[in-house]
């Protein structure tokens, strides 16, 4: 079939489904929508679990781009650091000890760096102080102090620290010495992107020592996105060179490290553990790797991010961003993919392939811009699949509601005649009913009302409508609810089955408590009428027969009218049987057949009888479970004895009916066993 026929049936389903479904399945649609678009968040609020899902996911594919362009050690860029033992010789923790970083600073100065920078604040005293100031008031190279405020970094200092940071700075007034905001963009999870720019902020550190450097065109004005992170491709050699400050305060080793100086760039600042360490995307992801010397691909320093942000400037790689207009074109795309698709009426592996499809699309597309050098923080990874299967949950939804709809059309229809359970099958399965014949092995059930024929011609013709839609309702729920299909109505006669279309270990079970069941429900209809109406004709018994034999089974009639029956001598051999009732003074009667495959062990042999209609004989049964055991094993002894002691069989017989005289059923027996027809067996005229 054309996928375009597809995709007019799934319409149509949707469109069956009802003015309201259809509502609200646009409603979701829309929603899907806006979750694909905004699955970052909706300004600083994210979506609780989804926006962070979408951070971690960035963080995985920006270490793949990472590790696709790893890089040598960058020689334009040196770290001089306070590292843990740094402050085992100073003896000194926090405040970092500014003596060492006084001398460090006259030393480095001596060797031209480019510009230096200190991610240290000086927010609290120390006897030093002046000491330092005199240093960095010194400076020939440019260099840029760390500054924030608590204004605008409020909780990271206090206002007393941020009072003596001013002071600090004012001190360096009319000096080579400029402040530089040391404020990293934090968000859940780590830094991935460089800080806003505020007016009421000094510019960011590294920015500033560009600046000061001459080479301010290169600052990526006005850039915002993401921070470029780079791995490094020899495990053993970091991006960034870092030495401790203290080999540079000592005026014997510092000369001998000029080279990791000189035309360099220089970031001043703490490699300590547990102090100022930064999560970042490959730190996120990749977690920690082994190598000679160490951990590293662990949370760095805050140094080593505004190291990482010098070199992005100084490579005037500001990673393009797609624009709010692509990604609302993208998320409407992934849409419509869900929406058609939901459409699709593909029943085989096909739909599957499809889906996987789609979904390796809408994961690789982000992977692909970031491989690409794009800036993917914003773009909806996750939010794209959740938008997809919402969208395509709701338009499936909305077709399985209009199925439902047909589906509970021709469940009902089905119910009336077959089994819940039975119905639901073929439903899943319509080849069950193929319109051919087929031999199957049935229980049969045929039943009849005693009497109504002639009670129809004394009452009114809507009264006789009434009490035969009555009367068949609680004959067919009995059956149904036995697992029984039915197959016909002959006016107040029921016929029905077990064993077709689906064959099941316990149908004789099922079809023996039927019909014992079936004549109960008749004499409930007849206290029934007889309470509705005294003046209505009396009703007679319900009497029923049961046979199991071969039968064929299936749909007959063509193509354009069907009915699907049983057709075969085993209907005909239960028809006689409920009829054979009548003669026999009893009110259910089965073939031994059908008795010995019931699995019921409360039958009572009832002799053997010629049937109307059939040249062999039938040895009946008769469900009596209220009928002692005992004596039904006496019975059984009479019946064994027929053809073989005649005599002895009825007088067996005549002492159970003298102990049940109200037993009309058993009275016949001794009747048929004393006046036996040609050949030894009674014959029913």
């Amino acid at each position: 079939m054309k996928a375009e026929n597809l995709f007019i049936r799934g319409w149509r389903n949707v469109r069956e489904a009802g003015t309201r479904r259809l509502v609200l399945t646009a409603l979701l649609v829309i929603l899907s929508l806006v979750l694909g678009r905004y699955s970052w968040g909706v300004g600083e609020d994210d979506i609780p679990g989804i926006t962070q899902a979408e951070r971690e996911l960035y963080d995985t594919r920006y270490s793949i781009y990472a590790n696709r362009h790893a890089v040598e050690q960058d020689d334009r860029i040196t770290l001089v650091v306070y590292n843990d033992q740094t402050l085992i010789d100073t003896r000194k923790r926090s405040p970092l000890d500014r003596g060492l970083l006084a001398s460090a600073l006259r030393n480095i100065d001596a060797m031209a760096p480019k510009a230096v920078g200190i991610d240290i604040l000086f927010d609290q005293p120390q006897d030093e102080d002046d000491d330092l100031v005199a240093a960095l008031r010194a400076m020939r190279a440019p260099v840029i102090v760390g500054y924030t405020d608590d204004e605008t970094n409020y909780g990271s200092i206090t206002y007393d620290q941020a009072t003596f940071l001013d002071d600090f700075i004012a001190r360096l007034d009319g000096s080579n010495a400029r402040v530089g905001s040391v404020r990293l963009r934090s968000e859940p999870g780590g830094t991935r992107r460089w800080s806003e720019i505020r007016p009421d902020v000094p510019p960011l550190l590294g920015r500033a020592m560009l600046s000061e450097a001459g080479e301010g065109g290169k600052t990526l004005p006005g850039y915002e996105g993401a921070i470029r992170y780079r791995w490094p491709a020899d495990d053993t050699r970091p991006v960034f060179t870092s030495l401790p400050i203290q080999l540079f305060a000592d005026p014997e080793m510092a000369p001998a490290l000029a080279e990791y100086i000189t035309g360099r760039y220089v970031l001043i600042g703490g490699d300590i553990v547990d102090i100022d360490r930064v999560s970042t995307p490959l730190s996120n992801a990749m977690g920690g790797r082994s190598t000679e010397e160490g951990e590293t691909g662990s949370d760095p320093p805050g140094i080593s991010v505004h190291a990482e942000m010098i070199a992005q400037m100084l490579d005037g790689a500001k990673m393009p961003s797609p624009s709010p207009l692509t990604l609302w074109i993208l998320s409407v795309l992934i849409i419509f993919m869900a929406v058609l698709t939901g459409l699709l009426e593909w029943g085989s592996w096909r739909i599957y392939v499809l889906v996987l499809l789609q979904f390796a699309v809408i994961i690789g597309v982000p992977v692909a811009m970031q491989l690409a050098g794009t800036d993917t923080i914003g773009v909806p990874a996750l939010g794209w699949l959740l938008s997809w299967i919402v969208a395509f949950s709701a338009v499936t939804s909305a077709a399985r509601a209009s199925g439902a709809v047909q589906r509970n059309f021709a469940q009902g229809a089905l119910g009336k005649y077959l089994p819940k359970e039975m119905a639901e099958e073929i439903l899943e399965h319509p080849k069950l009913l193929a319109l051919h014949g087929e031999k199957k092995e049935l229980f049969v059930l045929f039943s009849d009302l005693e009497g109504f024929t002639k009670m129809s011609h004394a009452i009114p013709p809507e009264m006789v409508a009434k009490l035969l839609n009555r009367y068949l309702d609680l004959l067919s729920d009995v059956v149904l609810d036995h697992g029984g299909v039915i197959d016909k109505f002959v006016g107040d006669a029921v016929v029905a089955f077990w064993g077709a279309p689906i064959a099941r270990p316990d149908d004789g079970t099922r079809a023996a408590k039927c019909g014992y069941a079936v004549w109960q429900a008749g004499e409930q209809y007849r206290r029934e009428v007889a309470a509705m109406d005294p003046n209505l004709p009396p009703i007679g018994k319900t009497r029923v027969g049961l046979h199991w034999g071969e039968a064929v089974v299936g749909n007959f009639g063509g193509d354009n009218r069907i009915q699907y029956t049983a057709l075969g001598d085993s209907m005909n051999t239960a028809s006689r049987l409920e009829a054979a009732n009548k003669a026999l003074d009893s009110s259910v009667m089965a073939s031994l057949e059908f008795a010995e495959r019931s699995g019921l062990d409360w039958w009572r042999p009832m002799g053997r009888v010629q049937l109307r209609g059939r040249a062999r004989p039938v040895n009946l049964m008769e469900p009596a479970p209220d009928f002692p055991p005992e004596d039904r094993a006496i019975l059984a002894q009479a019946c064994n004895l027929l053809g073989v002691d005649d005599a002895r069989a009825a007088k067996i017989v005549g002492e159970l009916v003298g102990r049940y005289p109200a037993d009309k059923a058993l009275e016949n027996l001794l009747h048929r066993m004393q006046n036996p027809g040609e050949g030894g067996t009674y014959v029913l005229g």
